[in-house]
């Protein structure tokens, strides 16, 4: 039987699909303010292989995998260069699919675009609402979702609420019932671009970033799924909010497993692109690496366990990759003098 690290329950268990023979897999995708990092690229590369390798056990896998395109990062972005947000995204969705492209990874079934599913999220903010777990905040006009109505809130974590603190993407106001509340739609502001304004019964504004993933997986996979997966990262917040919406909104148990992949690291610290120093996969291919050599090293440790980058390592990868490569190709040259001679003698025996 195959067997999963749950990170909600925090040991490994058997896994059971909902529905025998098939799995319903949702990974949290990028934010496209920019181009990917390899950070990112290990992201992919892991739930790649997790994907696979459940079909190759027999299940019928449907696959998605969203991307974020509204966000206060994206408009931030786009009003610097000078341009729209969809050119902006349009662009790094084009460079993402290349990356995706040349490291092997399959396109997932579904790619939902945050976007294009508002409608869906006002759906669930007005279902928390009526539920009693979203308020109006007094300050701003935003939506925001109590966590402190929602029992076992921080259960994926294993802390308690007054162990978890906000978020990098969570506003501290003074207007919050807990300053771990967190924005389930974002008033208008004077200068947001129209591309940022959506109509809404809680007035013109856009989502907040969790609400987009709970819609779009909802959407895609139903009101209940078997695995959800995305970075460690978004244990303590992302993924901690999204289980607290999403069963909210339903009344019920949304995901049964939660998978996690561990960080790429440079020297102490994560891959990251907040901090401005990063690697792509296409400046790995500008200095002369196959990246495929990346995703080879990429299997040098656990999805579960911090991955160490140095060019040192990747130079192991991409000799261990050709030497593999060799001895797959020598094989199927033997195979196919085998088929060839095994076919002439069966000519010579008839003849």
């Amino acid at each position: 039987m195959l067997r999963i690290h749950n990170s909600l329950t925090r040991r490994k268990e058997p896994f059971v699909p909902l529905k025998a023979g098939q799995v319903g897999l949702y990974v949290c995708g990028m934010t496209v303010y920019d181009v990917c990092h390899i950070g990112h690229a290990r992201v992919l590369v892991a739930f790649d292989v997790v994907r696979r390798w459940l079909r190759s056990q027999g299940y019928r896998v449907t696959y998605v995998r969203n991307i974020t395109d509204i966000d206060d990062k994206i408009i931030r972005r786009a009003v610097e260069n000078g341009e729209t947000i969809s050119q902006l995204t349009d662009r790094t969705i084009r460079l993402l699919h290349e990356d995706a492209q040349a490291l092997g990874v399959e396109a997932p079934d579904h790619e939902p675009r945050a976007t294009e599913y508002v409608p869906a999220m006002l759906s669930m903010i007005g279902a928390l609402e009526r539920n009693g777990l979203a308020y109006r905040a007094d300050d701003d006009g935003d939506m925001l979702f109590s966590v402190r109505r929602f029992p076992g809130y921080g259960r994926l974590s294993g802390k308690s609420l007054d162990e978890l603190r906000a978020g990098e993407r969570v506003a501290v106001s003074d207007h919050k019932e807990d300053p771990l509340d967190f924005v389930l739609w974002k008033a208008a502001k004077a200068d947001d671009p129209p591309e940022a304004i959506w109509p809404s019964d809680h007035g013109p504004g856009r989502p907040g970033w969790h609400i987009e993933c709970s819609a779009m997986s909802i959407h895609h996979l139903g009101e209940r799924f078997d695995i959800h997966c995305g970075g460690i990262d978004h244990i303590p917040v992302h993924h901690t909010n999204e289980i607290a919406q999403s069963e909210g909104a339903l009344g019920h148990t949304w995901v049964n497993y939660w998978l996690h992949n561990e960080f790429l690291l440079t020297g102490k610290d994560k891959m990251s692109k907040s901090s401005g120093e990063f690697l792509t996969v296409q400046f790995l291919s500008d200095k002369g690496y196959d990246p495929l050599d990346y995703r080879y090293f990429c299997f040098g440790a656990h999805y579960r366990s911090a991955l160490t980058f140095s060019w040192e390592a990747l130079d192991g990868a991409r000799n261990a990759r050709r030497n593999l490569t060799d001895k797959v190709l020598e094989w199927k040259a033997l195979e196919k003098v085998s088929a060839v001679s095994s076919a002439s003698q069966h000519h010579l025996d008839n003849w």
